[in-house]
């Protein structure tokens, strides 16, 4: 994989190159970019995609605590990299949490967004210390007593032994920085009318992880053109879940920018 030395860190990313309009996908807490491998299948034919591995994720290591207003900038400064002025940001989870903010930071360079399983505002105080539970066994006896249960809310149903190798393999420290992240953001709910490009939101029904309200919330609070797709059935990663399903709504939205 390619790197960028930007921000003080050094982003590993993939690039399929071309000449045709670009798409940036950004992944979800515990993932990396081949989480976005079945939609650069299917873009790439058309697209410039381009995915990568956020700051505490994957090859691309954090130096310390971050926000994703941190991250946000980071895939700025990735686009500056590979000379892109403008893009359409995709994100799953925490990627949309990035991908937002940096509509926020710079709204002429964002042509777009794709927002996949994601939200504008903070963890249900129902979910916090669960989480905070799983955290703990996680960086005291690493992901194997509780990987089942994280893959079941990530994943769903499935045999996910790469996941499992990779989370094996992960620097604990990373991912507490990278959870802290997630726990401590801040709500952008009510930033999100200055947001005014055109959204697709892409919600599963199974999402284990944020209900569906949360989605209509973020299409009823961006100022743009937003258009929700639910994927019956979909996981919280239901680009990995229902990769055809969710192909084919990226298809369709993006070739509506085109018009």
């Amino acid at each position: 994989m390619p790197t960028a030395a930007v921000n003080g860190i050094q982003i590993h990313y993939t690039d399929t190159g071309g000449d045709g309009p670009v798409v940036v996908l950004s992944h979800g807490l515990l993932m990396d970019h081949s989480m976005f491998d079945r939609q650069v299948e299917a873009l790439s034919g058309q697209y410039r995609v381009i995915t990568w591995d956020e700051r505490g994720h994957g090859a691309t290591a954090t130096p310390g605590p971050f926000t994703y207003w941190d991250s946000a900038k980071d895939v700025l400064a990735l686009l500056d990299h590979v000379g892109v002025d403008v893009a359409v940001l995709g994100g799953m989870s925490q990627g949309g949490f990035l991908s937002l903010r940096a509509a926020l930071l710079e709204p002429r360079r964002v042509r777009a967004l794709i927002l996949i399983d994601t939200q504008a505002g903070l963890e249900d105080p129902a979910n916090v210390e669960s989480y905070q539970q799983l955290h703990e066994i996680w960086i005291t006896q690493g992901p194997a007593p509780v990987q089942e249960i994280v893959s079941a809310i990530i994943l769903g149903p499935g045999n996910w032994d790469d996941w499992y190798a990779k989370w094996a393999a992960a620097d604990r420290e990373q991912f507490t920085h990278a959870f802290n992240a997630l726990m401590e953001r801040d709500d952008i709910t009510s930033m999100l009318g200055a947001i005014e490009c055109p959204a697709l939101i892409i919600h599963g029904t199974a999402d284990a992880a944020i209900p569906m309200a949360k989605a209509e919330e973020l299409g009823d609070g961006l100022g743009g053109r937003t258009t929700l797709t639910v994927i019956d059935e979909g996981t919280h990663a239901a680009n990995v879940s229902h990769p055809d399903d969710v192909n084919a709504a990226m298809l369709k939205f993006l070739r509506t920018l085109e018009k």
